[in-house]
């Protein structure tokens, strides 16, 4: 255990549970690995149960639902262990404004940003008004039909000369050009964000930990009831959330049954390439 485990107060109250599940272990004959292919857990997470390595496992809400899970198996006292693990709940990180724009400031760039709008508008529409006008101003008058155009007389051969161009057949020459190619209209870069948006609403209290593909942190909270998040599929690399039957998930759109991928009712998920959701160990 490293100093900063000895010291928190909130993991004080698990010391001695690592030793009895190691004990308790070896004593039914059953390697770590075996433990942890019957609990569905990582071999690691079994290793940090048992030397007690509170910090690596997350919040006190997880490591008492995996000791819950390591001491039935092994047939301990669920009660006996569940008092030792009588942690404090874990409030959410309260977010405190740090900014705060007069109230002066902000109608002056509401108002900047329409008048540059304004003025963005009126520069394309009156030069394209202007030249519309011109166009038009351009056409050729109408004859009048109050009397008839004199046709001029033509001679006899010029007639028949014209005849026989009329009778004979034009040849007519195919373009050999390729047609243009039709323009395929692709999504805006806002639509394809949004339908690979991973949306997560709770209807009772949980407990969230999202982590990028580096495994860095990106929230960790206890959330409430009626609380909302929403996360891009290309940014989370995994998603482990507390109380299953708590949560409503959706992925681009599509909900998700969490509770059908939850074990001792916590649910891990992973982010493939494609942007789906997998279970995870």
């Amino acid at each position: 255990m490293t100093t900063s485990q000895a010291q928190d107060p909130t993991h004080a109250a698990l010391s001695g549970c690592g030793a009895r599940l190691r004990a308790a272990r070896e004593a039914a004959g059953l390697r770590i690995e075996d433990v942890a292919a019957r609990l569905h857990m990582p071999v690691r997470v079994v290793r940090w149960l048992e030397e007690e390595d509170w910090d690596r496992l997350g919040a006190p809400v997880f490591v008492r639902g995996q000791v819950r899970s390591y001491a039935r198996l092994l047939g301990l006292g669920t009660t006996t262990m569940m008092e030792a693990l009588d942690v404090a709940p874990v409030e959410p990180t309260r977010l405190v404004s740090r900014t705060h724009i007069p109230k002066l400031q902000w109608w002056t760039e509401q108002i900047g940003r329409r008048l540059v709008y304004i003025v963005l508008t009126l520069s394309l529409a009156v030069p394209a008004w202007v030249a519309t006008r011109h166009h038009f101003a351009a056409a050729p008058a109408v004859a009048a039909l109050d009397g008839r155009p004199t046709v001029p007389s033509k001679p006899h051969d010029q007639i028949q000369d014209q005849a026989q161009d009329q009778t004979e057949p034009r040849t007519v020459v195919a373009s050999l050009a390729p047609l243009p190619a039709p323009t395929v209209a692709h999504p805006s870069a806002s639509e394809s964000s949004s339908a690979a948006d991973i949306l997560l609403r709770t209807h009772g209290k949980t407990w969230l930990k999202v982590t990028d593909r580096s495994g860095a942190t990106l929230e960790q909270a206890l959330l409430s009831a009626g609380e909302q998040r929403r996360f891009s599929t290309a940014q989370v690399g995994q998603l482990i959330i507390g109380d299953a039957q708590a949560v409503q998930l959706e992925v681009g759109g599509q909900p998700v049954d969490v509770s059908a991928h939850a074990r001792a009712n916590v649910a891990r998920f992973a982010v493939s390439s494609d942007g789906s959701l997998v279970a995870a160990d």
